[in-house]
């Protein structure tokens, strides 16, 4: 597969460097591909609902391997396309190196604050979402024991399990909390086999709701969950409709809302940071008719009335990277 994902079709990479609108805007998406059903979906759907909604075009990249981020910016930007989106941590050291090369090409990066006066860095207060969802889980189990599958081993996703077992505990201070992760190198997002294997033994060790924050690995997590009769969580997109009735719910993280208003904003992006969380509807959980029947009224009330205090500030979620400990369970 090319690296140039290129909307144009036809003329392929070649026509990303014969010239492209002045004021039409790329996206270039991690490892796992646009079609995720997680991460990179939300980015997508954010993408296409601006497209939609203005008539526009958008040019588009999927990463193949590590080595192309640097030449995926500096094409894009020498073409013309503004601004460039990108969706992960990973590109923060590359886009600090090739930011400054085009002053007047405006950059917006999802997940990683990259301080450059063209840059816009767009960050989510995950550990919010992840527990509101934690005290979901534990609500619903019948085990006491919930499990937390990440994907790389950083401390991004780290907030995500810390956040879940805080939420846990809130709603259960005797629940146990098993937390793993499935690797140390950027593969770690895009192997389900290995998250089904993780799943199975949470599973042995007596958890019935698994939160997977994976990326494509999740999908594995998913599945095995709805085969071994458990229920999973979902991430960033609505993943509630992969197994009706198997999937206790989402945690939102809206990165299509991320994506859509870096589009809208288009050359005149405001450069800084912008924080997301479930004050500004940031993050959340997600309810539909797929998962209506597994969750209470009870659940439902007791972590509406948790985020309300969230977002009013009476109740503060520990940040895992604020400090890189997590007090309510270990890693």
């Amino acid at each position: 597969m090319t690296l140039l994902k290129h909307l144009l079709g036809a003329a392929g990479a070649l026509a990303l460097t014969a010239g492209v609108a002045a004021a039409e805007p790329a996206i270039i998406f991690d490892l796992g591909g646009k079609f995720d059903k997680s991460f990179n979906e939300a980015a997508f759907n954010g993408a296409e609902r601006w497209a939609k909604e203005t008539g526009g075009t958008y040019k588009e990249l999927e990463m193949q391997n590590e080595a192309q981020r640097e030449q995926a910016l500096r094409r894009l930007a020498e073409a013309g396309a503004n601004p460039v989106v990108m969706t992960g941590f990973a590109f923060g050291d590359v886009l600090n190196t090739v930011a400054p090369d085009f002053p007047n090409t405006k950059f917006a990066i999802v997940d990683m604050v990259v301080d450059q006066p063209n840059v816009k860095s767009v960050v989510f207060n995950e550990h919010e979402g992840s527990f509101l969802v934690g005290m979901m889980a534990a609500m619903a189990s019948k085990t006491g024991t919930v499990g937390f599958i990440g994907g790389m081993d950083i401390p991004l996703i780290r907030k995500f399990g810390c956040g879940y077992a805080q939420g846990a505990k809130a709603a259960n201070p005797d629940a146990n909390v098993i937390l793993n992760m499935t690797g140390t190198t950027p593969a770690a997002w895009n192997d389900p086999v290995k998250g089904a294997e993780l799943a199975k033994g949470q599973k042995a060790q007596g958890a019935d709701v698994i939160y997977a924050a994976a990326g494509g690995t999740g999908v594995g997590v998913l599945q095995a969950a709805a085969d071994e009769g458990i229920l999973s969580i979902g991430v960033d997109s609505n993943q509630n409709y992969m197994h009706p009735g198997k999937v206790l719910t989402s945690m939102l993280k809206r990165v299509d809302n991320a994506v859509y208003e870096a589009f809208k904003e288009g050359e005149n992006l405001t450069p800084g940071i912008n924080v997301m969380g479930l004050a500004n509807d940031g993050v959340g959980y997600a309810m539909d008719e797929n998962n209506a029947p597994l969750v209470t009224p009870e659940m439902q009330a007791a972590v509406d009335a948790a985020a309300a205090k969230i977002k009013s500030g009476e109740l503060v979620v520990h940040d895992y990277m604020s400090d890189n400990t997590c007090p309510a369970a270990t890693f």
